[in-house]
């Protein structure tokens, strides 16, 4: 049975303190599909294999009939934890389908421009720290009282939680179109900043969003030292939290790469993490939790044994997520999608292959004895 793609839709608050507002747009579907959520194992999707873009750490979707690919930039020189160290900016590719051909990747926004939080030039903040600016996640708010169907870049810089004001990493950017441009230098009528005030998402971790059936939108982030997960509704506005949520969710630790989906067949929201957390790794697993609210609690399957079993053993989707690193869910046209990328090993990624591999959930028991596995296989072969 076939679902409609539900894409995730919100706006930021201006400078002068203008709420923003989320809502669904239904001119992104790709063709007629019952709402929302993804499609069921029994119907498995497609795995996409990305082409040779500098976009790293990113995800897809479409607007309109258009499709859109972003991501961190390495080839001007970037390199994680070198100093010193240029900031690349995060690019935007566009195509007619996701199989391509993809053009050439462009600026969302002027990365030798000045963060209006720290009052330090991005080259500063994610550069000249050598921590890096990561995770771009773009999306489009309409409705929930909204008066504009405007676009937000969200993404985090790791400084700003080391930075002394007390802070979160995560920034949020307005943009005049899904290409950009974004951040105050865009100008009218959709460019300006907002720092997003979160009480669950403290720290600098990577984060996703997931989009709700109704309502807005949470996000979800790696936190701390444990590397735990999060997940924290945001508000009318999206633009902040909205203090409702979850904290060291499944009692998780050692993961990154957070990302998640509503599958609507079962009615169950589905998060997703690398685990074990560790810069540029290959080979990493793909694991998840689910929940029958977007802010939990979220469980992940037990595992059974006499004696101790193996940690998280049963709530891999793939022990080695094919051969590469998972990062976030992308949902387009009507699939969920989880983004894998495939490190070189170097610190300066620019010829990282990526991945999509779709997330085809079938709710199933959590009980002892094979076969059990809540999605379909993964080929790791378009």
């Amino acid at each position: 049975m076939k679902r409609t793609l539900f894409v995730l839709l919100m706006t930021m608050a201006t400078l002068l303190g203008v709420g923003i507002g989320f809502g669904v747009s239904t001119a992104t579907a790709a063709e007629p599909r019952s709402k929302h959520g993804t499609r069921s194992a029994s119907e498995p999707g497609t795995a996409v294999a990305m082409p040779l873009l500098d976009l790293h750490d990113g995800m897809v979707a479409r607007f309109g009939s258009t499709y859109y690919a972003y991501g961190t930039e390495y080839s001007c020189g970037f390199s994680w934890l070198s100093r010193p160290t240029p900031f690349c900016g995060f690019g935007v590719s566009t195509a007619p389908s996701l199989a391509g051909p993809w053009s050439s990747p462009t600026l969302l926004f002027d990365p030798r421009g000045t963060d209006p939080f720290t009052r330090l030039s991005w080259q500063q903040e994610c550069g000249g720290t050598a921590q890096g600016c990561f995770n771009p996640r773009l999306i489009q708010r309409s409705g929930w009282g909204a008066d504009d169907d405007a676009f937000l870049l969200w993404f985090n810089a790791p400084y700003d939680v080391s930075s002394g004001k007390s802070s979160n990493a995560y920034n949020v950017m307005g943009c005049n179109g899904p290409a950009g441009p974004c951040g105050p230098s865009a100008g009218a009528p959709h460019g300006s900043f907002h720092k997003p005030a979160l009480n669950y998402c403290k720290a600098n971790g990577d984060f996703g969003l997931i989009a709700a059936p109704a309502g807005p939108p949470a996000i979800v982030c790696s936190m701390g030292g444990a590397a735990s997960l999060s997940v924290e509704r945001l508000d009318r506005w999206g633009s902040n939290g909205s203090n409702s949520g979850s904290l060291h969710v499944a009692g998780l630790t050692s993961v990154e790469g957070a990302g998640g989906f509503w599958d609507e067949v079962s009615g169950t929201f589905v998060v997703t993490y690398g685990t074990p957390n560790c810069g540029y790794c290959s080979g990493t697993g793909t694991g998840f939790a689910i929940a029958s609210s977007i802010t939990g609690p979220y469980t992940a399957p037990s595992n059974y044994a006499a004696a101790a079993p193996p940690k998280l053993a049963r709530a891999l989707i793939s022990g080695n997520s094919c051969g590469g690193q998972p990062r976030t869910v992308s949902v387009v046209d009507g699939e969920a999608y989880q983004g894998i990328d495939l490190w070189t090993g170097s610190r300066n990624e620019t010829k990282a292959g990526w991945l999509l591999e779709p997330l085809d959930y079938t709710a199933q028991p959590n009980t002892p004895g094979p076969p059990w596995q809540p999605f379909a296989p993964w080929n790791c072969t378009p």
